[in-house]
């Protein structure tokens, strides 16, 4: 099963570390975001990566190279302009095969076990999900009896962590270009194919310097 970490944001609320440095370069722990990734992914039996960039990439692929020194293969997707969620992971497609793969947000910290995700995906898509973080107190779907529903008025939601498993399939007719991944998941959670999971575990959404204090905290707990 392959992996695909999302690097390709240009990080604009984390100025002026941004400035100069890819925000999956940027320290947590004195140790880049990107490889605490490399490293979870590597030790639950993921070996080939996949990377997309835009916003200095290359300082990524001279940092990481082909991921030897990590335990695992990398290859990268360089995107010239910037093609969101969706259209990065669809241009990357030819990267990452016909079988159902990981993908993880290159921009968040967590203690989550990968290897939990190496199972059959039944349908098109399985979300990790959190509980809402005080940045998103709104959250983004339903997890009932192991299925992800669009959020309804009233119901209980949780915040999409960054963490997926997607087939291939969930882009079919989707074409090359910039696009959000959001609208696909939507339209495969009404026909009832995605399934989900809880969180247990520490998680940030490092999008801010509050937050990158706050898994720098996380990190020295760790420690």
């Amino acid at each position: 099963m392959k992996a695909m970490i999302l690097a390709a944001g240009k990080g604009e609320r984390l100025r002026p570390l941004t400035l100069h440095t890819p925000k999956p370069l940027i320290r947590a722990g004195g140790v880049p975001l990107i490889e605490y990734h490399l490293r979870a992914l590597a030790a639950a039996g993921f070996t080939d990566i996949v990377i997309n960039h835009a916003w200095l990439g290359q300082q990524i692929e001279d940092h990481l190279g082909d991921g030897a020194r990590f335990g695992v293969s990398i290859q990268y997707s360089a995107e010239g302009e910037p093609l969101e969620t969706g259209g990065g992971i669809f241009k990357a497609l030819p990267l990452l095969g016909d079988k159902p793969f990981v993908v993880v947000n290159g921009d968040i910290w967590t203690d989550y076990d990968f290897a939990r995700l190496r199972q059959p995906l039944a349908g098109q898509a399985h979300l990790v999900l959190v509980d809402n973080p005080a940045h998103h107190p709104a959250g983004d779907f339903s997890l009932s009896d192991g299925r992800v529903q669009d959020a309804l008025p009233g119901a209980d939601t949780l915040t999409y962590s960054g963490i997926a498993v997607l087939s291939p399939t969930l882009f079919d007719g989707s074409t090359a270009g910039a696009f959000k991944l959001a609208p696909l998941l939507r339209t495969a959670m009404a026909a009832g194919a995605v399934t989900g999971e809880r969180l247990q575990g520490q998680w940030v959404d490092v999008g801010t310097h509050e937050r990158l204090a706050e898994a720098e905290l996380l990190i020295k707990g760790k420690h």
